[in-house]
């Protein structure tokens, strides 16, 4: 398939898959000393303590999925240290700023058009693109009620011949073959190499509409994302806190993704995560992610305590995100070791909770959406005061996007 990239026709809004010129460390800040030998201390369990007067990158960013990044685990460990520097321990802006970066672009919901299926909003399509679909008369309706929207015609549905999964996936199927690949959102040729192994995520859009099987039989490779770019179906994912317990303190198994990852490569990663494939139960999917990314056996990754949801919504030009992930804690053996089996991750590293924090706080080495469920990590292992200025703030923020 040919790599070259296509402007969305007539949208004004052009895919930026933009980076501020230095999203992590631009200059050594001589708050840190230059090479780092010494080994983690072991801090007590108490909440942390935040610095006010060492920020790094807390301006606006827009982390791209596609570029790659260079840092080194001795990166990571040199800006994760404690430092000399006065602390305020009610500053938790970095925390925000995180949430903030998977959460952009709510004042531009109303560029989209809901897309229902059977009295459920299962996606929504942006005007632009909606405007094309009109000519499928026998696939899309856009009915003259305003049920889901201020104004006349202001949803899209599917035509009520088009009963069964396989019935709609064909029909649409065939209309975003129709319609080609100057008219579909440009997607950059690594993310749709990397959509080869085409899923639609657990939710009712996935039951009402796709099959998977077939869906992943309509001929071009992009297929699945370019269908998912256009409707902007609900995406649902298991995240895991893999976890130890030494000398009285917690540490969190930290991944480094590969620089072959089409998406996010070489930034920090939980230990075991991923998409949801549709007919997958979470438990059961968090168990196949464990053994491929960290070699955990089943006979220990199913003991991984399933501890409550985060989502987010962030519209960046004709996309519409819209996550929910499923987080689960697993207290691992002290001795225990992660292997990678399928080639996504690099390499792991221990580190303590307390300074993958301060990494959170500081930087943008974490693949964004990781961010926020180690943030929602340190909520529930007491690692946040209460007495923290924002707190009730940044715990309703971990849960920004619609649940339902």
């Amino acid at each position: 398939m040919a790599c070259s990239t296509y402007n969305y026709l007539h949208l004004s809004h052009k895919i930026r898959y933009s980076l501020a010129s230095s999203p992590f460390i631009s200059k050594p800040s001589h708050a840190f000393p230059s090479t780092f030998t010494t080994p983690f201390p072991s801090p007590s369990h108490t909440p942390i303590k935040f610095n006010v007067s060492v920020k790094f990158s807390t301006q606006s960013v827009s982390v791209s999925p596609t570029n790659t990044y260079t840092f080194t685990w001795d990166d990571v460990v040199r800006l994760s240290q404690p430092d000399s520097v006065p602390h305020d321990s009610s500053d938790l802006s970095g925390f925000f700023q995180k949430v903030k970066i998977c959460n952009r672009g709510s004042e531009k919901q109303s560029e989209f058009l809901p897309f229902v299926l059977e009295d459920q909003i299962a996606g929504y399509i942006h005007n632009g693109f909606a405007n094309h679909l009109r000519r499928f008369k026998d696939v899309f309706i856009f009915p003259q009620d305003n049920s889901y929207g201020d104004r006349i015609g202001s949803h899209v549905t599917l035509h009520p011949m088009l009963r069964t999964p396989d019935d709609r996936t064909n029909a649409v199927g065939d209309v975003v073959k129709f319609l080609g690949e100057e008219l579909i959102p440009a997607i950059p040729c690594d993310i749709i190499l990397w959509c080869t192994n085409l899923f639609f995520t657990g939710t009712c859009s996935s039951s009402l509409l796709w099959n998977k099987g077939q869906m992943a039989s309509l001929s071009s490779i992009n297929m699945g994302l370019a269908v998912r770019s256009i409707f902007q179906f609900y995406a649902y994912g298991v995240h895991m806190n893999g976890y130890v317990e030494k000398d009285g303190q917690k540490l969190l198994w930290i991944g480094k993704r590969s620089q072959m990852k089409p998406t996010y490569p070489g930034m920090l990663d939980h230990l075991a995560a991923g998409g949801l494939p549709y007919g997958i139960a979470c438990g059961e999917n968090l168990v196949k992610e464990c053994e491929e990314e960290a070699g955990i056996p089943k006979s220990i990754s199913k003991e991984a305590i399933p501890v409550g949801v985060v989502s987010y919504m962030d519209i960046d030009g004709y996309r519409y995100k819209r996550d929910v992930l499923f987080c689960y804690d697993l207290k691992l053996p002290a001795s225990f070791r992660p292997e990678n089996q399928d080639g996504e991750v690099d390499s792991f590293k221990l580190i303590p909770v307390t300074h993958v924090a301060n990494v959170i706080q500081r930087t943008q080495f974490f693949k964004p959406n990781c961010s926020i469920v180690i943030i929602d990590f340190l909520f529930r292992h007491g690692y946040m005061s209460p007495d923290h200025f924002g707190y009730l703030d940044l715990l309703q923020s971990l849960r920004s996007g619609d649940c339902s």
